[in-house]
């Protein structure tokens, strides 16, 4: 996959209404970005496959392919599986966004929403999944079975190769370094989504389970990421050196 620090960056907005479209695109090339647009949820994916876009803006809506399944497929493809998509959505009740992280979805604005809001998620994602130009190799971790390389994005569970939704990424990297220490959910939405992010702190909890079925042994009974009833998450570091 081509790495979008070295071009100008594209921004890929599937979205059926054609005024949103228009907004969106002029906006976000207003800020120096590419903007692709596709109307519908076939030729979203089949320009996300060609054009392989820095970051996806996906509304749930669409005719043909719904916005879900083009998440879904999007993530399902190794070639893809770094790219943060934004859904966009008149759906505001929370079990749509759940559905929306559960599938990968690394953020979630509702209809109708604030350009400048939108530019604000676009930006934030964007510095997350793939840093600025010229920025120095970040370093490694490495401990028990799991090895991560927080420069190339990649993550190694007992020598295999694991992919993760920038989200997902962005709260290992948290947890592995600040181990041993147990964190809130709104502590974890600030320090890990920003606190310009607006989320529900059930957000945490579905991206907790996603990385405990990646990371544990049995994710029914986690050792890593422990719940500390009433208070939040502890990554448990101590239990790498007993796998």
């Amino acid at each position: 996959m081509s790495d979008p620090r070295r071009e100008r960056r594209k921004v890929l907005v599937i979205e059926d209404e054609q005024d949103i479209r228009e907004l969106l695109k002029v906006t976000l090339e207003g800020e120096g970005l590419q903007v692709l647009l596709a109307g519908d949820g076939e030729l979203g994916l089949a320009l996300a496959r060609r054009e392989r876009p820095a970051l996806v803006i996906l509304d749930l809506m669409l005719p043909g392919i719904g916005g879900l399944e083009v998440c879904r497929r999007i993530r399902s493809e190794e070639s893809m599986a770094r790219v943060p998509i934004l859904i966009l959505s008149a759906r505001s009740g929370e079990p749509d966004k759940v559905v929306g992280l559960e599938l990968g979805a690394d953020d979630y604005v509702t209809k109708p929403f604030s350009p400048r809001e939108v530019v604000a998620r676009v930006r934030a994602l964007l510095r997350r999944a793939w840093g600025d130009p010229g920025e120095a190799p970040s370093e490694h971790y490495e401990r028990g079975n799991i090895k991560i390389d927080f420069d190339a994005y990649e993550v190694l569970i007992s020598g295999q190769r694991m992919e993760f939704s920038l989200r997902e990424f962005e709260l290992l990297k948290f947890f592995v370094t600040h181990p041993n220490r147990v964190y809130e959910r709104g502590q974890l939405l600030e320090l890990v989504w920003g606190p310009d992010t607006f989320v529900e702190p059930r957000t945490v909890d579905v991206h907790v389970r996603r990385l405990r079925r990646r990371i544990e042994k049995d994710d029914a009974n986690p050792e890593l990421i422990v719940t500390v009833r009433g208070v939040g998450y502890m990554f448990d570091e101590r239990k790498l050196d007993a796998s």
